[in-house]
């Protein structure tokens, strides 16, 4: 079943709980008890050792795993009493507010959060009055991740207008969702009535949303491993050779590539495979002089078919 944000973070505060409970706890045992593969539970582990009692990187959880038995080295350390700096109550009263203001945020968390808040503006004092003239504004993206995240809790399929920059067009879809997740940006998965497909959607490319009342009925699915990145491309995906100069070496970077072969002016020759090969005329618009795609011809052909139309574009103003 798909877990949603604010299912993983209860269950990571749990977990702390159960693990300074239980020194040298097994791996298997806690998957368990936890109702999680023990593949998500090593990557909930990951994630422990990035929190603590300060923002500021110290008293950070020590807790590490061998595979087997997991071993928190510093749950005394962490117990102690928390004393908030007037700067970070003010950071979580503000954020505390802002997040309840979320729409599509459950009642009950909704609820919680006030409560959490008001408890924290009594210890902060001063601090406390000092964050009320203060306020934060979400951006369109936070919506659009309470929306999903209702949905997937609520188990409701969505209707999406969605920005596709391969074909840049707006496309208007019902979605039934399956998870949220975050590889540099946040995505949604999910199932997409109009290509009865597995689909990914970017939510800073939705351009609008809404919850329907049918009920999402995603088919039973594996869920994708996504530690190797986003992109994974297939060996059946076409082939695509790109040339980029010094100023373009960045792209074997970002693109997960088969081979870059260095050329004798210092940039490279890289072959990738792709799923969309059309999707790659964007990046040899923005690479310009920087890069060309060398093969297929026929991609080669439509990208140096779009600089034109776009240098004539700017020929017309």
């Amino acid at each position: 079943m798909a877990t949603n944000a604010i299912d993983q973070t209860r269950r990571m505060l749990s977990l702390v709980t159960y693990l300074r409970e239980r020194p040298g706890a097994h791996v298997q045992d806690v998957a368990r008890a936890f109702g999680i593969t023990e593949d998500e539970l090593i990557s909930d582990l990951d994630v422990l050792p990035m929190c603590g009692t300060s923002f500021r990187g110290g008293d950070l959880l020590d807790i590490d795993t061998d595979g087997d038995r997991i071993w928190w080295h510093n749950p005394d350390d962490v117990a102690e009493p928390l004393r908030l700096a007037a700067d970070e109550a003010t950071a979580l009263l503000v954020a505390a507010r802002a997040v309840a203001t979320l729409p599509g945020l459950r009642e009950s968390d909704r609820q919680a959060l006030v409560r959490a808040t008001a408890k924290l503006e009594t210890a902060a004092g001063e601090s406390g009055a000092a964050s009320s003239r203060l306020s934060v504004t979400f951006e369109a993206e936070g919506g659009v991740f309470a929306d999903v995240d209702r949905a997937i809790s609520e188990r409701r399929r969505l209707w999406l207008r969605y920005y596709s920059p391969a074909r840049d067009e707006l496309t208007e879809r019902e979605v039934d969702p399956i998870r949220l997740f975050a590889v540099g940006h946040t995505y949604m998965e999910g199932w997409c009535r109009l290509s009865e497909a597995r689909r990914t959607f970017r939510l800073d490319r939705v351009a609008e949303i809404r919850l329907l009342d049918a009920p999402a009925e995603a088919p039973e699915l594996e869920l994708r491993d996504l530690s190797e990145g986003l992109v994974q491309p297939a060996a059946e995906d076409p082939e695509v050779v790109i040339e980029v100069g010094t100023g373009g070496r960045w792209v074997a970077e970002y693109y997960p590539h088969d081979s870059a072969e260095e050329l004798p002016d210092g940039g490279l020759r890289i072959t990738l495979r792709t799923p969309d090969p059309a999707s790659l005329r964007r990046l040899a618009l923005r690479l310009g002089g920087e890069g060309r795609i060398v093969a297929p011809p026929e991609l080669a052909e439509s990208a140096r078919t779009a600089a034109r139309e776009a240098l004539a574009a700017y020929d017309t103003v």
